[in-house]
Formats: C-alpha cells, structure tokens, sequence
C-alpha cells in the first residue's frame, strides 16, 4: 500500500513568518526516515500504511506545541492505493514521460 500525505501546518498566533517553525516540522519528518517532498504550499510524506501517516501527523503537531504554539492551523490530502509503492517518485515521472522535463 502506498499513503501519498500532502499537508501544510503552522502556528496561527506567531507573528508573519512561518519558516522557524516549519523547519522543525520538516527536519522531524527528514530525520524520521519517512520518503517526503517539501514545496512552497506543504510537503507530501510516502508511507506503506494509513496509521504511520497519523502518525506523523501527530509528531509534526507535537513538534510545533514544543515550540509554544497554541494556535495551529492544518490541512491534509490523501491518495491511498493498494498494491502500489514509491508514488512519490512515480507519479512525477510518468508525468514527465508523457510531457518531457517538469519544474520541481
């Protein structure tokens, strides 16, 4: 099973800028070994089962309220499919096959 995950989420009540506290959530993920994306809106996660996307989810929450956030704001996507791996990289080269190089 493969569980693409694509998420933005950050505090509310920190001020303009987010990029102190979304690098934490990022370097969480990175160094959880979990296959990721980052892009301007959100990073998108890989994982083979639905609960380690919770899971994950949990984490990146946890890392913000170590932080003294206590307003935080998020948004999930998911496409899950079964019998599939490695979307993450898959779906961006089939796109590529049919059109030829891509920004990413």
């Amino acid at each position: 099973m493969s569980v693409l995950l694509e998420f933005s989420m950050f505090p509310t009540d920190t001020g303009e800028s987010k990029s102190a506290y979304v690098s934490q959530v990022v370097k969480m993920i990175r160094e959880s070994g979990v296959d990721y994306k980052l892009s301007p809106m959100g990073t998108t996660i890989e994982t083979s089962t639905m609960q380690e996307a919770l899971d994950l989810i949990g984490k990146a929450y946890a890392v913000l309220e170590a932080q003294g956030c206590n307003r935080v704001y998020s948004s999930l996507k998911f496409d899950i499919r079964k019998g599939k791996e490695n979307r993450l990289a898959g779906k961006i080269k089939s796109v590529k096959e049919k059109i030829g190089e891509i920004n990413t």
